[in-house]
Formats: C-alpha cells, structure tokens, sequence
C-alpha cells in the first residue's frame, strides 16, 4: 500500500530525528535512564516519559537536582547508553528509504550526542549521513528550530523548503518553529498521536517527492 501524505509538493531536502523516527531505542535509552534517576531517587515512572526528544544535558538541568556537576551527570549517561545497544534496530522501511535517496538531499538532527548518534545508528544498520547535527553543535535543543536550520543550512537549502520527520513534541515543536513541514512517525507509540500533521507508522510504501 503507498502512502503519499504531500501529493502536490516535492522537498529540497529530509531532515530526520533519529531515535523513534529512524531507529527505535525506547528499550536502552530507559534502561540507562531509569538506572540514573533511581540513583538521584526521582520517580522513576513518573521521570521516563519527559527524556524523548531533548538533549540529555537539558533534561538533567531541568530536573534541578543539588549539588551535580552537570557536565559529569551527562558524560556517565552518555557512556552509558553507548553502551547499550540491545534492542536497537530500524524504524519498518528506513533502510531502503535512506538508500533511496541522494547524499546531498538528507541530514539527521537529534538531541543526542554524535557519539551515541553514530553507535545508535551503527547498531541499527542505517548509514551515517554527510550532514547530522547532533546535540553539541546547538546552544539550543529541541523545542528550537536551531538544530533543523542548521542542518538546512548545511544541505545548502531553506528549511521552509524542507520535510521534517519526527515523533516527539519537543521534535515537532523545533520543526514547525523552523518553518518546515512535518511528517509524524508513529511506530514507537503505544497510544494514538494527536497531531495536526500527516502521520505514518513507517517508511514502507511512503511516496513523498524530492525537487529536482
């Protein structure tokens, strides 16, 4: 069955999030982040469902905890999921999408580091694409647009002209900030999405046009 959620528009270019758009790592990412906060004796249930979609430095500032060197609290985490690759794998389809499509016509923009991007991607079996903006390369994460301009910048196109693939809030935020559309993948959600956007479960049988 094919899926053509913008029949009449063709795109400069992708710009994809990685984790719940183009690989699922719910798995290992809560694993490390459970084994943090049980350490810093947050709630747990109540913690998980607010680490999708930023950075991780930004999610450690907001939980305001005494006393923490910041810099050493994301480092451990980092090391941590790098780590942690069990479960990893492919969003249905993203492999043969990516391989479809020019070098020069798609970037990934996630909240995580390059490292962990680069491993998480590497365990996926997905390419590492020529332009990825990763969590060092932004003062501002996601909600902001700043990550989705930039990778914009790179591929030499306006990010209004671009197509955003994403899964979280804070990721569809930064993308309707950025001027973009976006596409909603919802492979990884166990309840419905509400969205004002074209939602996919994932990229087989997506027809979605790229300008010449």
């Amino acid at each position: 069955m094919t899926h053509a959620p913008f029949p009449d528009r063709r795109f400069a270019a992708f710009l994809f999030d990685m984790d719940g758009t183009l690989l699922t790592s719910i798995l290992a990412a809560e694993r490390v982040w459970a084994a943090w906060a049980r350490r810093h004796g947050l709630d747990v249930d109540a913690f998980l469902p607010t680490i999708h979609g930023v950075r991780c430095e930004d999610t450690v500032r907001r939980q305001n905890l005494p006393g923490i060197d910041v810099a050493a609290e994301v480092a451990w985490i980092t090391e941590a999921e790098i780590a942690d690759t069990e479960g990893v794998e492919p969003i249905p389809g993203a492999l043969a999408f990516l391989a479809a499509l020019p070098a020069n016509r798609w970037a990934v923009v996630t909240s995580a580091s390059r490292a962990l991007a680069a491993s998480r991607l590497a365990a996926a079996g997905l390419p590492t694409p020529a332009v990825m903006v990763t969590a060092e390369d932004v003062e501002r994460g996601k909600p902001a647009p700043d990550g989705y301009q930039l990778a914009a910048r790179r591929l030499g196109v306006a990010a209004a002209d671009c197509l955003v693939f994403e899964d979280a809030p804070a990721g569809i935020a930064a993308g309707e900030a950025a001027g973009a559309a976006v596409l909603v993948i919802g492979a990884t959600h166990s309840h419905p999405i509400v969205t004002r956007h074209p939602l996919v479960q994932g990229y087989d049988g997506l027809d979605i046009a790229l300008g010449a």
